[in-house]
Formats: structure tokens, C-alpha cells, sequence
């Protein structure tokens, strides 16, 4: 490609000027060389690897995760897995990213792998690698309904028992479907659909060391003598 610029050359006789284009030299781009992810492409089960933020993240699919990861953490050194957590994309065919934040310990080293996942579809755990990994799993489940194959405990962890959906779907509802109360004429913890009763849009915002005008034990103190 030749960038262009054009300088005047006037044409005798007469005021007329001529455009006259001149070359210009096409400037170069500079290649960034990164040995760590060109080798983290080459990996099998990585589909692509780039840098964000300063840290390397890769993605992968569902299929190969669970033997990748493993082969990060026996020959690359990334020992630890420091989160698993999920990301909704509503508008994409594929909805969900489930990533995996790694830690190598001895290169004070982070790795991020994703692996785009589809709404229904179960991805295989990693507890049998790490088992804290159990914990983060049972979160992704709880609040994004995303399976794993190979969790041997899918309670809900976060949300409240008999509770509905997974609210960090980002088209879940923001009331929620159910609220929980005591209901003193049943003597019983009951759920009920989620009323918005106007009292309670009623809030009061003001502190209450600034609304208080007498503090208890103050009323001598306001006597006039």
C-alpha cells in the first residue's frame, strides 16, 4: 500500500496550479513477539491464545477442557486453580463462557482458559484435579445452571432451598419468581409469589444517628432548669 499526498506545481503562464502525486514510504507495522503464546497455541484442545491485560488467556471447547487443563497442570506447572466462574452472552448461539482462572506458583504465573459452553449443555468437572474445584462448580450451577459431568454434589450453594432458576442469568427476572417469610398463622416458613406491596417501596434512607434528636439517657440533659 502507497500513501499519497499531492504538492502544487505551478503552470506557467497563468495563476492554474497542477496537482503532482508523490510517493510515500508505507510505514511499518512492528510484530509482536510473544514465545508464550505461540506456545500455548500450539497445545492441543486450545483453539485460540492471546494476551489481555498483560496475562495469557486461551479458549477451548468443551470437549477437550478437562484433558487440557490437566495437561496445564502436570507439565506447565499451573498448579492451582484459583476460580471457575461463567459469563452469560444471551445474543450468542453459544451462551455461556465458563472460565477458569490457573495460577502457576513457581512463575507467579495467571492463565485464563475459556470454554464456550451452550445453554443445556454439561461440561465435565474438575474436582477429580482440584478438588476445591467442587465449590466453584456448585456456584456455575447454582447461579448459571451450567451441569458437570462427574460433580458428585449439585445442591445449591448460594441461593435458598426450593428457589427457583439461576439468578445470574441475565434474563432472569430482578424481583426473582418467590420470596420466603413466616407465616405466623401457618407457625411456618412458607414461599409465596413475589408481591411488591407498596409500603415496602417506602424506604427511609436517613441515618439513624442523624434522625435521632434524643439519645436515651439524654432527657435530663434538655430539661430547662
Amino acid at each position: 500500500m502507497v500513501l499519497c499526498s499531492y504538492r502544487k506545481k505551478s503552470a506557467a503562464p497563468g495563476p492554474f496550479c497542477v496537482a503532482e502525486p508523490v510517493s510515500m514510504p508505507t510505514p511499518e507495522v512492528a510484530v509482536v513477539v510473544d514465545p508464550q503464546r505461540d506456545a500455548a497455541s500450539a497445545l492441543p484442545g486450545i483453539t485460540a491464545a492471546m494476551r489481555a491485560l498483560g496475562e495469557l488467556v486461551v479458549t477451548t471447547t468443551p470437549d477437550a477442557a478437562l484433558n487440557l487443563l490437566a495437561h496445564l497442570r502436570d507439565e506447565h506447572g499451573y498448579e492451582q486453580v484459583m476460580d471457575i466462574c461463567a459469563v452469560d452472552w444471551p445474543e450468542r448461539p453459544v451462551r455461556f463462557d465458563l472460565v477458569y482462572n490457573l495460577l502457576c506458583l513457581t512463575r507467579n504465573e495467571r492463565l485464563r482458559v475459556i470454554c464456550p459452553i451452550a445453554d443445556g449443555a454439561i461440561a465435565n468437572s474438575v474436582s477429580a484435579l482440584w478438588p476445591c474445584a467442587t465449590w466453584w462448580e456448585r456456584e456455575v450451577w447454582d447461579l448459571f445452571g451450567i451441569g458437570f459431568h462427574g460433580l458428585a454434589d449439585h445442591r445449591r450453594l448460594l441461593t435458598d432451598y426450593g428457589f427457583e432458576g439461576h439468578p445470574l442469568r441475565k434474563d432472569f427476572p430482578l424481583t426473582g419468581y418467590v420470596e420466603v417469610h413466616y407465616d405466623d398463622d401457618r407457625k411456618a416458613v412458607v414461599y409465596d409469589k413475589v408481591k411488591l406491596v407498596q409500603e415496602f417501596r417506602n424506604f427511609d434512607f436517613l441515618s439513624p444517628w442523624e434522625g435521632m434528636t434524643t439519645l436515651p439517657g439524654d432527657e435530663k440533659a434538655r430539661v430547662r432548669k
